[in-house]
């Protein structure tokens, strides 16, 4: 059997009829290099959006079991388009659901996780040498329901995929050409990162910058996969993720990241035991905790943080919030955060020191540091992120910190 390759394409990579003509001949090149071909595809450009819109519009608080009915619609539509575009181009290719090629998924709505992966389907059409194209984002629970997968639902569709294929690399294609050291439309003189490790890659996520979400890495992880963030409209490389980044050697930073809104909760003043309380109502509401700071005494204070992309309804979680703690909960919708990542970061005290000096001298009023092996992260109010985004990658890259 020939080696397998998997590709994922974004919503922007198939956003029309054109674009999804342009990946059916990307797809055929590749393939025509000597591979077998496995391609995950995103909705349609704003699809998945207008149909969140319609289901709001139906019904304030639409359930969750409705919407993953409604919202893998979407990633049906691409997946079959690209299959006729493939035949029109003179090359068997067939089209799955998640279902349909074994994404067995937890029954957690809207956020689903993959809990086993059963490709037989695929390796039976591909031992017929079809291309085989996957609607993303998508599955069906171990209660047969169908579910899908969050934000970045489709990379972790295809990376999923990739590890229980054996494939020799996995590429996550979209409208930029890689990892950049700070976001390019923020940073013009940002540059492509030509490697990171899979710690590395897994510290941008949480601080912020859109690359591939934890459950996708840690795929990537178990398995050693090779994977290479790529351009679907340029030629030449990407970024490649790989289990070690021997490029990093004597690098201490290499990206700035950041999020421009985060959902920050406060509680004071409880009994420590309410704690738990505050985690099993996150999870009840299916809204993942991002860090948890606890101070414990007689009395406990508790300050957690949550990506607003992650929050299925916040509203309801903030009303759930005033029900359960009452004036002991503040709720503050208004931080964000830049974040310095570089492997060891977090033992170099100097790095630390210039970040401190950096934002000090651009007037960021950061509130609280928070320190990892990996990366170091200054909050402070949403509308200082960009200014401290700037000031800390011209600080950090072209010259050293001073000791």
């Amino acid at each position: 059997m020939k080696p397998i390759v998997v590709q994922k394409y974004g919503g922007s990579s198939v956003a029309d009829l054109d674009k999804i003509r342009g990946v059916a001949r990307r797809i055929v090149r590749v393939k025509e290099e000597g591979y077998h071909i496995v391609a995950v595809v995103s909705a349609m450009g704003s699809s998945t959006d207008n149909l969140l819109s319609q289901a709001y519009q139906v019904s304030p608080a639409p359930p969750k079991r409705e919407l993953d009915m409604l919202l893998s619609v979407g990633e049906r539509i691409s997946a079959s388009l690209l299959t006729m575009a493939l035949h029109e181009l003179g090359h068997e290719a067939i089209s799955f659901t998640g279902s349909q090629c074994g994404i067995i998924t937890s029954d957690n709505h809207a956020n689903a996780r993959i809990i086993d992966v059963r490709p037989v389907r695929i390796l039976d059409e591909l031992a017929r040498d079809k291309i085989v194209i996957v609607a993303g984002f998508q599955g069906m629970s171990y209660k047969r329901e169908v579910t899908t997968l969050g934000r970045g639902g489709s990379d972790t569709t295809a990376i999923a995929l990739a590890a229980a294929l054996g494939a020799t690399w996995c590429e996550i294609c979209s409208d930029v050409d890689g990892v950049y050291t700070a976001d390019p439309r923020l940073v013009p003189e940002a540059e492509k990162i030509e490697s990171l490790s899979y710690d590395e890659m897994e510290e941008m996520g949480e601080a912020g910058a859109k690359v591939l979400n934890p459950d996708a890495i840690e795929f990537a992880r178990r398995m050693g996969l090779k994977v290479m963030l790529t351009s679907t409209f340029k030629e030449g490389g990407g970024t490649v993720l790989l289990a070690r980044d021997k490029a990093a050697s004597g690098v201490a930073v290499k990206a700035v990241a950041t999020r421009r809104k985060i959902y920050l909760v406060e509680l004071s003043d409880i009994d420590p035991k309410e704690t738990n309380e505050a985690v099993a109502l996150f999870d009840e509401l299916k809204a993942p905790v991002e860090s948890l700071a606890l101070r414990v005494g007689e009395r406990a204070t508790a300050r957690i943080r949550l990506a607003p992309e992650r929050v299925p309804d916040w509203a309801l979680l903030e009303r759930r919030i005033g029900e359960v703690f009452g004036e002991s909960a503040r709720i503050d919708a208004t931080e964000g955060s830049a974040s310095l990542i570089g492997p060891g970061l977090g033992d170099e005290v100097a790095y630390l020191r210039q970040a401190e000096q950096t934002l000090r001298r651009q007037g960021v009023a950061f509130h609280e540091i928070e320190l990892s092996r990996n990366r170091l992260t200054f909050f402070m109010s949403a509308e200082q992120v960009d200014s401290a985004t700037t000031a800390l990658h011209a600080a950090f890259f072209g010259r050293p910190p001073s000791a």
